[in-house]
């Protein structure tokens, strides 16, 4: 297929936006400033998603971001219907990914780390988890735990975000089994969060599998030139 045309005047001041409102964002978490968080939350993901519809990305990685922002927006609730529809929808988004990874190469001895981690942690974890979330929690962990290891097909930067997109998770996992918290503990998990997303996007619109003798605009997703 031809490659995707993007729409180039478009991709520096969105990025400009996304990373201004990320700044008010994490800023309004810091200042404990819920109104803030409450109109800034819904943009994020839309924002990132529109910057790499404009650089004619993937439309997985797209696809990816949206359900990611599903997920902010149904997990803003606090109730429990709202962070299993939530979860679901970062589910979906894993799925996108993992599929936009496609059959590449990714290092083992990784694979094996990461599987110790999800294991202990979830071991760790389980005591404190609210019964009718353990077994989804797991379901969801392990498919994280995929997508954060096979994020190293789009290079080191993508690999990096699979990796913070962990550590996001955990920290939000931990929240709900009722461990010690960090101080400002929803700034840290907005903070790697974002990175983590927007590391991924980074990955999959300028990572090695993308770069090497690529038209421009033109990517992969699994094995179809788009």
């Amino acid at each position: 297929m031809t490659p995707r045309a993007g729409a180039p005047r478009l991709v520096r001041p969105l990025l400009a936006v996304f990373l201004a409102v990320s700044a008010v964002h994490l800023g309004g978490l810091l200042a404990g400033v819920d109104t803030v968080h409450l109109v800034t939350k819904p943009l994020l993901m839309p924002l990132l998603a529109a910057y790499a519809a404009a650089r004619g990305g993937p439309r997985l990685l797209v696809a990816a971001l949206l359900f990611g922002w599903g997920g902010d927006v149904l997990l803003m609730p606090d109730a429990d219907a709202a962070f299993l529809a939530g979860m679901g929808s970062f589910a979906v988004g894993h799925v996108c990914y993992l599929w936009l990874f496609g059959r590449a190469r990714v290092s083992w001895p990784a694979g094996l780390v990461y599987a110790a981690v999800l294991v202990t942690f979830v071991v760790l974890l389980w005591p404190g988890l609210p019964g009718g979330l353990r077994i989804p929690l797991a379901g969801y962990s392990l498919l994280l735990t995929a997508m954060a290891w096979r994020a190293g097909a789009l290079g080191g930067y993508a690999a990096l975000g699979g990796a913070l997109f962990l550590f996001s998770d955990a920290l939000i996992a931990t929240g709900i089994a009722d461990w010690p918290q960090l101080p400002a503990h929803g700034f840290w998990i907005m903070l790697t969060y974002l990175a983590a997303q927007y590391l991924l996007t980074w990955g999959a619109l300028d990572g090695p599998a993308n770069s090497a003798g690529a038209a421009p605009g033109a990517y992969r997703e699994g094995s179809i030139r788009i």
